[in-house]
């Protein structure tokens, strides 16, 4: 009999812990404003607007930092961090904004200062709140540890697409095909830089599959320094960021990492 309470008693403990587990959302939504308007918004709140750019039809991500994202991503293997991305969506009327408390926790890791994304949190709420939660969300506890499934890669899975000097590293990727490709390059320090870079028009089709809601997954970026240039990897960024994506509907962009690695990696050929 007592065996039996204990045992209920752990039910009840473990069932309570769960129902007051804290979901952090991947995305807060907004009321919708066109591109100019975000701009002013973006830089009246202290944010510098990087590039915009269209991520799906009728739809315009917008690329911003500032100089606490840029600080925290110049820490070694944190480059991702530099950015926030707002989306802005024609068809639907809204907008969504890259959270920065839940990508600081899945980006940064151990590094995680919660000061410093609370605070731009705090900025983008004034700016733009009140704010809805996305559906798409993740335990806190469960966010920079986040993989798809069982065999599937973490954060520090990352790509490796190319090695040397970071200087000429930097020059290939910017040169490549004119640097038709460059979207944004982010000096984060003298050995550290952030590229944004467009996918083929073939690869990035995958947001039309797996929903338009997420598309400032878009544009892809790319890590460079301490001589070596990396990536997300594919089935772990996608998979963050869309963290209600069901094994079918991976299935259905089974060619996509693949594909994003392959162009990544031509500049460095």
């Amino acid at each position: 009999m007592k065996k039996i309470i204990i045992s209920f008693i752990s039910f009840l403990f473990l069932s309570v812990n769960t129902l007051m587990a804290n979901e952090i959302s991947t995305y807060l939504l907004g009321e919708y404003m066109d591109a100019p308007t975000v701009t002013k918004k973006l830089e009246s709140a202290g944010f510098e607007v990087v590039t915009k750019y269209s991520s799906v039809k009728d739809g315009i991500t917008v690329v911003f930092t500032n100089d606490a994202l840029k600080s925290e991503a110049a820490k070694p293997s944190r480059a991702h961090m530099a950015v926030l991305r707002l989306f802005i969506d024609s068809k639907e009327k809204s907008i969504s904004i890259t959270n920065p408390v839940y990508f600081g926790k899945a980006f940064m890791q151990d590094d995680y200062d919660a000061k410093v994304f609370e605070t731009q949190l705090a900025a983008l709420n004034a700016t733009f709140g009140p704010f809805e939660g996305s559906v798409d969300k993740l335990d806190e506890d469960d966010i920079a540890g986040f993989h798809f499934m069982m065999g599937m890669p973490y954060y520090e899975d990352s790509d490796k697409l190319g090695e040397g000097p970071t200087k000429e590293l930097l020059s290939k990727v910017q040169n490549y095909k004119k640097g038709k490709f460059v979207l944004f390059t982010l000096e984060l320090s003298d050995d550290s830089y952030l590229v944004g870079y467009d996918l083929a028009k073939r690869t990035k089709k995958f947001v039309k599959k797996i929903g338009r809601a997420n598309a400032a997954v878009l544009p892809y970026c790319i890590s460079i320094g301490h001589g070596v240039a990396t990536s997300l990897e594919a089935k772990y960024y996608l998979a963050v960021s869309y963290p209600l994506l069901s094994m079918g509907e991976f299935t259905t962009i089974a060619t996509v990492p693949g594909a994003i690695k392959k162009d990544l990696s031509k500049p460095f050929k």
